[in-house]
C-alpha cells in the first residue's frame, strides 16, 4: 500500500474559506453560521512488545505532525437550506522507520516502510428541512454502532448518505448507508470489512429519546453490513443527583449474526453490559462490567473505535468469544487543589473466559493512565497536551507495554 499525496495544506485552506464564502445574498445563513477551525496534532507513539509476537517486532514507534482543517457553512435561507462541509487532513512522519513499523499512525509501503506523509480531502454537502438534515460524502461518524476512530495521526472517515431528524422534542431518528471508509492511517478509500472479510454497503436506523428532565435516554439501532453480518443494539442511560453525589448508569444489549451470503461465515454474538458511575466533587468513581457470549467476537467494523462497548480501552477491547470482564476507574479534577485544566485518569481492566487459539480458560489484563492539561488562558488558550501510559497482558496474544504523547492546538480561523 502507498500513500496519496494531497493538496498542500494552503490550498486545502483556501479551497475551504471559498467553499463557506458565496456571494449570493441569499445565502446569509451559509456564511454568518459557518466555522473553519485547523487542529495542529503531534503525536508521538511507542509500544513495546514483550514477547515479540507482533509481526516479528519488539517495537511499535512513529512520530508525526498532522494538520486537520475542518470548515462547514451553515444553511443557506428559505425552506430548504444548503450547506457544504470540508474536512482537510494531512499528516507528515517526524520519525519512524521499517523496523518500528505497523504503528498504524502511517500507511506502509509495499516494501514495508511507512510514508512520508499522507493525507485526503473529504466533503460534504448537506440539505436541512426543518429539523431534518441530509447528509451526503465523506465525514467523521459517530454512532454507537459505527465510530470513527480517532484515535492516532488522522481520523478515520466514511463515505455514504444520512438523515438525521430532530422534528419530536426529546428523540432523535437516524438512518443512512455507508459505502467506503478511510482508516485511520489510510489514505485511499476502501470497502467495509469485519475481521478482514469485505462486505457490501453498510446500512443502518436508530433513535434515541431523552425524557425526565434530559437525564434518561433509551436507544435503539440496527446494522447490516451486507453479507456479512447484522446487529441490533439497544441502550439505558440515566443520571441522578443524590446530594453531593451524581450517579449514573449505563447499559447495554448487542445482538449480532451474519447477513445475507454469509461471506464471514457463521457468526453468533451477545454482548450483555453494564457501566455505574458515582461522582463527587472533584472525583469520579465508575464500575463496570461486560459479558459476551456465542462462538464469535464482538462485530464491528474493521479500524473502527472503542466507545461502544464499556470495557473498551486505549490497548484492549475484552471483546473476544465468550469473554467476561469488569473494569475500575478513576478521574480526577486537579482545579480542586487550585490547577483547573488539569486532569488524570487511572483504570484497570480483567478478562477471564476467553475461548480463542484452541483455549476456553484464557485470561487478559490491562492498566491504563491519562495525565492532560489544557491551557486554561493567553495566546496557547485551548492548547492541550495528554499522556497515555498503558500495559497489557495476556495468555493468548502479544504483551505490551505503551506510552502516547499527544500535543493538539485548535486554531479558529472562521
Amino acid at each position: 500500500m502507498t500513500a496519496r499525496n494531497t493538496l498542500p495544506l494552503a490550498l486545502l485552506g483556501s479551497t475551504a474559506l471559498a467553499l463557506v464564502m458565496p456571494t449570493a445574498t441569499h445565502a446569509a445563513g451559509f456564511v454568518e453560521d459557518a466555522k473553519v477551525t485547523l487542529g495542529l496534532r503531534n503525536y508521538y507513539f511507542n509500544r513495546n512488545f514483550l514477547n515479540h509476537t507482533q509481526n516479528n517486532q519488539a517495537q511499535a514507534e512513529a512520530w508525526t505532525q498532522s494538520f486537520i482543517l475542518d470548515a462547514r457553512s451553515g444553511f443557506t435561507q428559505g425552506t430548504v437550506g444548503f450547506g457544504l462541509d470540508v474536512l482537510g487532513l494531512y499528516s507528515v512522519k517526524l520519525d519512524g522507520d521499517r523496523d518500528v513499523a505497523n504503528s498504524q499512525m502511517l500507511p506502509i509501503h509495499d516494501d514495508g516502510r511507512p510514508a512520508d506523509d499522507f493525507g485526503r480531502t473529504a466533503v460534504t454537502a448537506k440539505a436541512k428541512i426543518s429539523k431534518t438534515e441530509l447528509k451526503v460524502g465523506e465525514w467523521f461518524a459517530v454512532l454507537p454502532i459505527l465510530r470513527a476512530d480517532d484515535g492516532r495521526s488522522l481520523p478515520q472517515t466514511f463515505q455514504g448518505a444520512q438523515i438525521t431528524s430532530n422534528e419530536f422534542d426529546g428523540l432523535n431518528l437516524y438512518g443512512g448507508q455507508f459505502w467506503k471508509n478511510s482508516q485511520r492511517h489510510d489514505a485511499s478509500r476502501e470497502d467495509m470489512s469485519f475481521n478482514g472479510i469485505e462486505g457490501d454497503d453498510f446500512n443502518f436506523g436508530g433513535g434515541e429519546y431523552r425524557f425526565n428532565g434530559n437525564s434518561t435516554m433509551l436507544g435503539a439501532w440496527h446494522a447490516r453490513l451486507e453479507d456479512v453480518y447484522k446487529q441490533s443494539f439497544v441502550q439505558l442511560t440515566h443520571s441522578q443527583p443524590v446530594g453531593d453525589w451524581v450517579l449514573g448508569a449505563n447499559l447495554g444489549y448487542f445482538n449480532g449474526k451474519e447477513e445475507g451470503a454469509a461471506k464471514a461465515g457463521n457468526l453468533d454474538n451477545k454482548v450483555y453490559q453494564g457501566s455505574f458511575s458515582a461522582k463527587t466533587g472533584n472525583n469520579g468513581f465508575t464500575l463496570s462490567y461486560q459479558r459476551l457470549s456465542g462462538d464469535t467476537k464482538f462485530l464491528r467494523i474493521d479500524g473502527t473505535s472503542g466507545g461502544t462497548l464499556v470495557n473498551d480501552g486505549f490497548t484492549a477491547s475484552f471483546d473476544a468469544p465468550e469473554e467476561r470482564s469488569w473494569q475500575v476507574r478513576h478521574d480526577y479534577n486537579f482545579a480542586g487543589l487550585g490547577i483547573p485544566g488539569l486532569t488524570l485518569m487511572n483504570r484497570y481492566t480483567s478478562g477471564s473466559n476467553i475461548h480463542t487459539g484452541g483455549r476456553t480458560d484464557a485470561e487478559e489484563w490491562a492498566r491504563e493512565s491519562e495525565l492532560a492539561y489544557t491551557i486554561q488562558e493567553g495566546s496557547l488558550k485551548n492548547l492541550s497536551i495528554r499522556w497515555r501510559n498503558s500495559s497489557v497482558r495476556r495468555d493468548v496474544g502479544a504483551d505490551a507495554d505503551e506510552n502516547r504523547l499527544i500535543i493538539n492546538y485548535p486554531l479558529s480561523i472562521l
